[in-house]
């Protein structure tokens, strides 16, 4: 597929941006509640975005997540708090906000009749542009989006991996300062997912903001600064993503699946591991030396091993549990 393995960027797509030191948050959330009905969905959640930051948000579903992202937005009214972005006030100031932000939500929101080209075109007369600035913008977004031959393709012609591409050159148009990014690779597959994380990075560098939501955790390893941790809309974890594993958990994790498994969670090697769980067949065994159980599961050739250092996967699981929630 020649259009993944395209991965030059055009040098002048976004005018730089780098972050100053000891600059001020370009985004803040102070204190935001939202309440539905006698459902408190997001509690007394605040916190901040840097200037050239990527801020990932994790959480299992249900945990306020799109609603936050929604209050971000403007899109709705919290119930208390505030969130100031570019030192403007959101809701109050919404329309000078958006004029700076790029957002890229679950859903693919491109017009199913207009060709890639006229999707970016009209998207920027949203912000009030001129189609004169807007036309000399299209060939720079379609080349960093990889989609240059795809100038007169419809939406419906293209890939996912090709409309998730388009989705975030479309964000680009107003050169925005803050990118939202919603999930924004779930249903791609590998090849059109690493291609999405190296514009990502590639923004980054330029000193682009991102907030991101994901469900992938080894995107926001690779992508985030930091990462806030959500559960029933409130933040039970924030920090440095390395730091947070370091923090939470075991450095060693062996996990051990195949018939008979199940036999050692209580058996005698659970004492070699600082924490044992249990995920459908296969038991995590967490421990701060895996040497001597690893000797010990030499006695149980019959079973398969994995040992490998502690994840953010493991980070997730252990603050939020491994039960598997409904979308809410």
């Amino acid at each position: 597929m020649p259009d993944l393995n395209d991965s030059a960027l055009p040098p002048s797509i976004l005018s730089s941006s780098a972050a100053l030191p000891n600059s001020a948050p370009l985004f803040e959330v102070e204190h935001l509640v939202k309440r539905y009905g006698d459902s408190e969905v997001v509690r007394d959640l605040s916190f901040a975005i840097a200037p050239g930051e990527c801020l990932g948000v994790i959480g299992p579903n249900g945990a306020g997540k799109t609603t936050t992202i929604r209050m971000c937005l403007g899109l709705t009214a919290p119930d208390a708090g505030s969130i100031r972005a570019f030192g403007l006030q959101m809701p109050q100031e919404a329309l000078a906000i958006k004029a700076q932000l790029g957002v890229v939500t679950q859903m693919d929101t491109l017009d199913p009749d207009f060709t890639c080209a006229e999707n970016l075109l009209v998207y920027g007369r949203y912000f009030g542009m001129k189609d004169m600035h807007i036309r000399a913008r299209i060939p720079e977004l379609l080349e960093f989006a990889s989609l240059t031959s795809k100038a007169n393709a419809k939406p419906g012609e293209l890939s996912g991996g090709m409309k998730r591409r388009l989705s975030l050159a479309r964000a680009l148009v107003n050169d925005p300062r803050l990118l939202l990014l919603d999930e924004p690779t779930t249903g791609l597959d590998p090849q059109a997912r690493h291609l999405m994380w190296e514009r990502l990075q590639w923004l980054l560098q330029k000193g682009k903001s991102i907030l991101l939501t994901t469900h992938f955790m080894d995107e926001a390893e690779r992508l985030c600064s930091r990462l806030l941790v959500l559960d029933h809309g409130q933040k039970i974890a924030e920090g440095r993503p390395r730091d947070l594993i370091a923090e939470h958990l075991e450095p060693d994790v062996v996990e051990v699946f195949g018939l008979g498994a199940m036999q050692l969670v209580d058996g005698p090697l659970r004492g070699l591991a600082s924490r044992v769980e249990v995920s459908g067949e296969t038991v995590f065994f967490y421990t701060r030396d895996a040497r001597s159980l690893l000797q010990g599961l030499q006695a149980h050739p019959q079973l398969r091993t994995l040992h490998r250092p502690a994840n953010l996967e493991d980070l997730f699981l252990k603050l939020t549990g491994r039960q598997i929630r409904e979308e809410a």
